[in-house]
């Protein structure tokens, strides 16, 4: 069973930083990649951001230029760098890696929890 672990989760005040971290044996370079999400309490999920296996990334237009996504091969360790953080940055935040046919196969971690007060 493939298991992606997020890490890097916390309490800060608007306006600071975190950067999480997402373990993910076999997606830094291999299958399609893997992407960061978040929820909410009471809202539907939201796609964050993405990095290939070949490195290219892209961003929802509600954290780019704020976060920036990156990737170590050698850890098998994908990064959420986040900065400028508000309080509707509040959420649990998950990352998931995709493979297989059409990227139908995913797999996610159990999220680490960001909270940020004003």
């Amino acid at each position: 069973q493939v298991q992606l672990v997020e890490s890097g989760g916390g309490s800060v005040q608007s306006g600071g930083s975190l950067r999480l971290s997402c373990t993910a044996p076999g997606f830094t370079s291999n299958g399609c990649g893997v992407d960061w999400y978040r929820q909410a309490t009471g809202k539907q999920r939201e796609w964050l951001s993405s990095i290939s296996t070949f490195g290219s990334t892209s961003y929802a237009a509600s954290v780019k230029g704020r976060f920036t996504i990156s990737k170590d091969k050698a850890k098998d360790t994908v990064y959420l760098e986040m900065n400028s953080l508000k309080p509707e940055d509040t959420a649990m935040y998950s990352c998931r890696g995709s493979s297989g046919d059409y990227c139908r196969d995913n797999y996610w971690g159990q999220g680490t929890q960001v909270t940020v007060s004003s």
